[in-house]
């Protein structure tokens, strides 16, 4: 056995956090293409698998401590869901099979890009088959058993919780902390906070949960006076908070530039619609799509090592402006960002992730989780930030926007009617057992809730999907309500009402350790 050695020399300059949110809906069952389950099946095989391979390799070389990565519970459940697996496999053998089918093209530009295409195919039906064909979970449990990454945990089905009410989002904060340690074998300490929000008094809620240590935006901190080369416990709670370095994480991703950008990588948005792969480069921005020259990997990798070098750069200037403010204290930088990014909305963004982690340490820079960074760095006090996000203007307004009003509507009177009918049933039969509607109504509930449908709809994206997801699933509230109301009058269930439960059951029972009576 190889021993584990440290990413980085004793006598670095500070600490660098690489935070990575991966984030995705309920989609199982809930429709294929464009949206749907098609966003599950590109995240898992250009992102969450190419990121882990990283992980993987790197960690095989005696690496620790590479990176913290938040999963939400409702994305581990359809990374670990038989269904999900079977149909990700699925689409993996479509996809090698419209690669091989370039290199028949009449196009010269098509069958020229059918080698790398088919490759890239291949080899990625072989590290699912080799690493993720009994699902997500034993690959997350390797990784942190051996220290490679460290694992956060967060609320059930990713809701936004500053608009919850604090029992809930305590019990779906619990729900999801029990969902990570029954996959990972550990429960985690750290958490994802959905969209990095943060109201006055969720501390309190951290911390009754057994929370040390999480992410927020930076300008949420620096509002309150606090700088971003350290830790602050926040509010009057022992909860430490880091903050999010933008000048850092805009380098790489920003709403109007970053290294995706650059000319040499491949373009996103220009789509093969015929084989429905991407076979051209960024070019330029204001290119159209057809004029978009072929893309070149090698050229691409080139790239890679400079945008990784100009990184590590940045990173390193920080992290001595950070000492020159702090009297010669060493500090941390932090950056975060959507899984997602890497792979697939930026394919080389694997490449370059891995190009960063091991130019770091030869920058004298430590590389190190949130949690080892909480160990290795003191806490600088005590802030106590007004609400923010890291949504547009880092505030609440993509998720109270006039546009979603109704919606917001509709959750709160769903929390209301499932809470009065939960109370009343409890009250006249006891808590003695579970009740698999109760349990039901309180997953359709959160699923409905997915902070992921009020921004598709207030940024118009797949705005029609989101808002029929959310309206399904709170009807299928309404539903079980209809029979929790039924059953308080004596009426058993009928053959037609058991065919309703089993049908809402066979789409969205996520998680079925989920039990309704820890919700009152």
């Amino acid at each position: 056995m190889t021993s584990r050695t440290s990413s980085t020399p004793t006598d670095d300059i500070g600490t660098f956090c690489l935070v990575l949110h991966s984030h995705l809906p309920w989609v199982a069952h809930h429709g294929t293409w464009p949206v749907g389950e098609e966003w599950l099946h590109q995240a898992w095989a250009d992102s969450y698998a190419r990121v882990l391979a990283v992980a993987q390799r790197l960690g095989s070389q005696g690496r620790e401590h590479l990176f913290t990565l938040g999963v939400t519970p409702v994305l581990a459940a359809a990374l670990d869901d038989s269904y999900c697996i079977s149909e990700h496999h699925r689409w993996l053998a479509d996809r090698h099979l419209r690669a091989t089918g370039l290199a028949t093209d009449a196009d010269p530009v098509r069958r020229h890009a059918a080698p790398r295409e088919i490759h890239n195919a291949g080899r990625a039906m072989q590290v699912f088959e080799k690493h993720w064909s009994r699902g997500a979970s034993p690959v997350f449990r390797d990784l942190t058993d051996a220290h490679t990454i460290e694992l956060l945990g967060g609320p059930l089905s990713h809701t936004f919780t500053p608009y919850l009410p604090d029992n809930l989002a305590a019990a779906s904060l619990q729900a999801g902390l029990d969902d990570a340690e029954l996959r990972i074998g550990q429960r985690p300490v750290g958490i994802w906070t959905p969209e990095c929000a943060f109201r006055p008094g969720m501390e309190t809620t951290w911390s009754d949960t057994g929370i040390s240590h999480l992410m927020l935006e930076g300008p949420t901190l620096q509002s309150a006076g606090a700088h971003l080369g350290a830790p602050w416990h926040v509010g009057d709670s022992n909860v430490a908070v880091f903050g999010r370095d933008l000048t850092t994480t805009y380098r790489v991703w920003s709403p109007r530039r970053g290294y995706p950008g650059n000319r040499w990588y491949r373009d996103f948005h220009t789509f093969d619609h015929n084989w429905g792969l991407r076979l051209k480069r960024v070019t330029g921005q204001r290119v159209t799509p057809e004029n978009k020259a072929p893309y070149d990997p090698e050229r691409a990798a080139m790239a890679v090592r400079a945008d990784a070098v100009d990184f590590v750069g940045h990173v390193r200037k920080q992290l001595l402006k950070h000492s020159d403010n702090d009297n010669g204290q060493r500090g941390v930088v932090v950056a975060g960002f959507d899984t997602e990014l890497f792979g697939h909305w930026w394919h080389e963004g694997p490449q370059w992730l891995e190009a960063v982690l091991m130019l770091l340490p030869e920058a004298g820079i430590h590389v190190d989780t949130l949690a080892g960074a909480l160990r290795r760095h003191d806490v600088a006090g005590q802030v106590h930030p007004a609400e923010g996000s890291w949504g547009s203007g880092k505030d609440f307004g993509v998720w109270s926007s006039p546009v979603t009003q109704h919606l917001r509507d509709r959750y709160d009177e769903s929390i209301h009617a499932v809470s009065v009918l939960l109370a009343k049933s409890w009250s006249d039969r006891g808590r003695l057992a579970r009740d698999e509607v109760h349990d039901q109504v309180v997953m359709s509930l959160l699923l409905g809730m997915s902070s992921d449908w009020v921004f598709l709809i207030e940024k118009n994206g797949a705005a029609e999907y989101a808002r029929g997801r959310a309206e399904e699933h709170l009807k299928d509230v309404d539903s079980l309500l209809h029979l929790m109301e039924q059953r308080l009058q004596g009426i058993p269930l009928s053959l037609e009402n058991l065919n309703l439960l089993q049908h809402i059951q066979s789409r969205d029972r996520v998680w079925g350790h989920v039990d309704a009576r820890t919700f009152a």
